[in-house]
């Protein structure tokens, strides 16, 4: 959504979403870069049970910005939220959402899961940041969240660097080798990966039994699979 309120609005009305009844799934990136992300994060909040969200990597860039950490790009648009009097209560709110969602045999989040991850594991992975970011050492975890590197997933990963790659894998990914070696430099098209990468989604996948919902990749388009629905169209573009 990333802030585009009244769009997102729009197209509410068009299924004729009613809380009451259904269950909005939204796929992270609730704000940044869009004019009204103060507004966006208002509604999801008050929706309750009757949204579900996966935290993106411009919602976990919020989370950073607040505590001084990070670094702001061209084109960010935290501010209204920053200095807003509700502020604390909604960044509260946020740190509680999932990274990984599992639900009827589908499995949202944010941008991919790595080769090597099956969905039930993958959830025991967002289970540990998930802690991370409701716990005590939350402040330390968002000085400690950006980088790229690890650039791949081992077992034997400990503390920020282990959360660090899950977090990465789950919010940022496009391309990874089949062995599951991240790349962060590229965004744009399927065709444009470095030698030897491939879109996550191409690679030999533990996951490939479950659907999973995505957004992140806007230069997808809208990409339907039998076992991926990625449906970043780019409507902020």
């Amino acid at each position: 959504i990333q802030g585009c309120f009244e769009t997102f609005q729009r197209l509410l009305r068009r299924c004729a979403f009613d809380p009451q009844q259904d269950t909005l799934w939204l796929v992270g990136d609730l704000v940044n870069r869009g004019p009204r992300s103060l507004e966006t994060l208002r509604y999801v909040r008050d929706l309750g049970s009757a949204a579900v969200t996966v935290l993106g990597n411009h919602d976990l860039a919020l989370l950073v910005m607040s505590h001084g950490y990070g670094r702001r790009f061209p084109g960010d648009t935290f501010d209204d939220i920053l200095n807003a009097p509700d502020c604390d209560e909604l960044l509260a709110w946020l740190r509680q959402q999932r990274l990984c969602y599992r639900e009827r045999g589908f499995c949202m989040v944010h941008a991919g899961l790595l080769p090597a991850w099956t969905v039930d594991r993958a959830l025991a992975l967002a289970a540990e940041v998930e802690a991370a970011l409701r716990g005590p050492e939350f402040p330390a975890f968002m000085a400690n969240m950006w980088g790229s590197e690890p650039t791949a997933w081992r077992d034997d990963l400990l503390g920020w660097d282990r959360l660090r790659v899950i977090v990465n894998a789950m919010t940022r990914m496009r391309f990874c080798t089949a062995e599951g070696v991240m790349d962060f430099s590229v965004k744009g098209e399927v065709t444009q990966g470095p030698p030897g990468y491939l879109p996550w989604f191409e690679a030999p996948r533990q996951s490939a039994d479950t659907i999973l919902i995505t957004g992140h990749w806007s230069a997808l388009r809208l990409k339907l699979e039998p076992n991926l629905l990625a449906i970043d169209s780019g409507c902020l573009w």
